[in-house]
């Protein structure tokens, strides 16, 4: 598979990746992502280190997409017991037509 190479900035810090042609605007997108959180923390705080920096953005992307799969499956919750009632409601309404 052919892969092409990238430059992302991520606080002020140019890095050379690669990736292949299909995921590049993932990749720019993830990158900038990555860096407004970094930017956030190293405003917001007193961390030292971009090392440190780096890993409570980790963190903080991580709980984010841990909240996003948990309201995506109480959604998915949801709408199956939306369409069971559904269900139930069209069979009352059913039997009460005759």
């Amino acid at each position: 598979m052919s892969s092409i190479s990238l430059t992302i900035r991520i606080l002020d810090k140019d890095y050379q990746v690669n990736c292949k042609p299909e995921e590049r605007d993932a990749l720019i997108m993830s990158a900038k992502m990555l860096d407004e959180k970094m930017d956030e923390i190293r405003r917001g705080s007193h961390i030292i280190g971009v090392e440190r920096i780096a890993v409570m953005a980790a963190l903080n992307l991580a709980h984010d997409l841990i909240r996003s799969e948990q309201t995506v499956k109480a959604d998915a919750e949801t709408s199956h017991l939306l369409q069971s009632m559904n269900i139930k409601l069209t069979s009352a309404l059913s039997d009460l037509n005759g």
